[in-house]
């Protein structure tokens, strides 16, 4: 029996794959519980269809990823923070405080997608900018003192 599945399932396949089941397993456990549908020739067809679009939206997302990391280019960003008279900072630079610098500067990004490395002192530092799976981005940031 040939089934489609709509979900990956660990020891038979991934998302769209065809396999061939035994008919008790596709009939009785796979189908029911919403993990794979027959492969009859129109559900092939709208998988093919679906598998296509989905290509489609995941180029365009990518393609938008890149523009915007094109558009940040060699960004140096300043961010005021409290320090000490040896330059240590009163806590700490974090990734939020490097969103609300992008957010000035205007790119509006998530700071969930914004790695920064342990900041404690005034200087230069990196972070990393994960825009997509295949697109990621490094901006310099430097921290200075507040008065």
């Amino acid at each position: 029996m040939d089934i489609i599945l709509k979900t990956d399932i660990a020891g038979l396949g991934y998302k769209n794959d065809t396999v061939t089941v035994k008919p008790g397993y596709g009939r009785n456990y796979l189908i029911p519980q919403g993990y794979a549908i027959m492969a009859t020739d129109s559900n092939k067809k709208i998988v093919a269809e679906n598998i296509r679009q989905a290509a489609h939206k995941a180029e365009k997302i990518k393609n938008d990823a890149q523009s915007l990391a094109d558009n940040i280019g060699d960004l140096t960003l300043t961010i005021p923070a409290k320090a000490g008279e040896s330059g240590k900072i009163f806590g700490r630079v974090t990734n939020t405080q490097v969103a609300d610098a992008l957010r000035e500067k205007g790119f509006d990004i998530d700071r969930k997608k914004i790695a920064v490395d342990d900041v404690k002192t005034l200087g230069s530092y990196e972070a990393v900018l994960d825009l997509h799976k295949e697109v990621k981005h490094t901006v310099k940031f430097e921290v200075v003192s507040a008065e």
